[in-house]
């Protein structure tokens, strides 16, 4: 992980208290992940919808489609006719409490309510208790013992998907927990989610931890540095030269946290954010004529070493 060296304080701690709408059923195909312990899911809640489609539209490629109800707002990221990742407006009583525009992940679980139950045992707090979407899934938001701000959901329709290709162009590609203690945060979602060690980069700046499931690194802990004003989750999305999605994200408004950055494999990650403040990544290669938005980037296997994300 690249550390943030702007302002990082769009990154304070998160509080929930509206519903994601896990919709996709009824528009289109989904390969998100319906098992246990990947992530299953991502929605972006924002100040300011259109302003977000527009950006995201042009910085990483997605199309997007209208999936709202009656008294909300909620819109689709698709790539091609895949839906990958939701958009809502951020509620007026979390902007009370000072929750900024943010991306949430969710994470795949057997049972929601006794994943709600594990996580107060040990020590993390249900900001949104078990929550039934319609007959689409059942859902619930919690922050972990270090304040990061995730959720855990069951889709509740019967069906066959496979999980979601991380190296896909469009996709959420790396999922990244800074922390104010790695292990004891690999720990707390061991136990939750049965999250193994695969690896990890150790060198004078600290260790960077990668994580599995089911045989697939899917992700980083780092500790992060004391100056970080709480723990929290970052998502990378797949683009194809990252020279040229930098520059589109400047151009649409965000701005850029940290980097170029090289990893091992020959692809490149930066730290960004939006023109609402909400803090995301992307991965690309470097040196190449990008088709269109996209150009498919290397693949992730549990040998391959994701280290180095991060410096101060």
């Amino acid at each position: 992980m690249i550390v943030l060296r702007r302002s990082d304080a769009h990154l304070c701690r998160c509080w929930f208290s509206g519903a994601p709408c896990f919709l996709v059923s009824r528009l289109g195909k989904t390969d998100v992940v319906n098992s246990y312990g990947r992530f299953a899911w991502y929605e972006l809640m924002t100040s300011d919808i259109d302003g977000a489609k527009d950006f995201y539209a042009k910085v990483v490629g997605w199309s997007t489609r209208d999936a709202s109800s009656p008294g909300m707002t909620y819109v689709l990221f698709t790539v091609g006719e895949t839906v990958v990742a939701g958009l809502m407006r951020l509620q007026d009583d979390t902007r009370k409490m000072d929750a900024r525009p943010h991306w949430i992940g969710y994470v795949g679980v057997d049972d929601v309510d006794a994943a709600a139950d594990r996580i107060k045992l040990r020590g993390g707090a249900v900001h949104v208790p078990p929550t039934d979407i319609s007959n689409f899934s059942r859902f619930s938001v919690f922050t972990d013992p270090q304040t990061a701000a995730l959720g855990v959901l069951k889709w509740k329709r019967a069906g066959d998907r496979q999980p979601a290709d991380m190296s896909g162009c469009g996709r959420v590609g790396w999922h990244e927990l800074i922390a104010t203690d790695r292990e004891s945060a690999l720990a707390f979602y061991s136990e939750l989610f049965g999250w193994q060690q695969a690896g990890a980069d150790v060198n004078a700046l600290g260790t960077y931890q990668l994580f599995s499931v089911g045989g697939e690194t899917i992700g980083g802990m780092v500790t992060g540095p004391a100056t970080m004003p709480a723990s929290f989750w970052l998502y990378y999305f797949n683009v194809g030269e990252i020279d040229a999605a930098a520059n589109r994200v400047t151009a649409g408004g965000g701005q850029i946290l940290g980097g170029a950055l090289e990893l091992p494999g020959g692809s490149w990650v930066i730290q960004c954010a939006d023109p609402q403040g909400a803090a995301f990544a992307l991965e690309g290669k470097r040196g190449r004529s990008p088709i269109g938005y996209f150009e498919r980037v290397g693949s992730r296997d549990s040998s391959d070493s994701r280290g180095r994300r991060w410096s101060w």
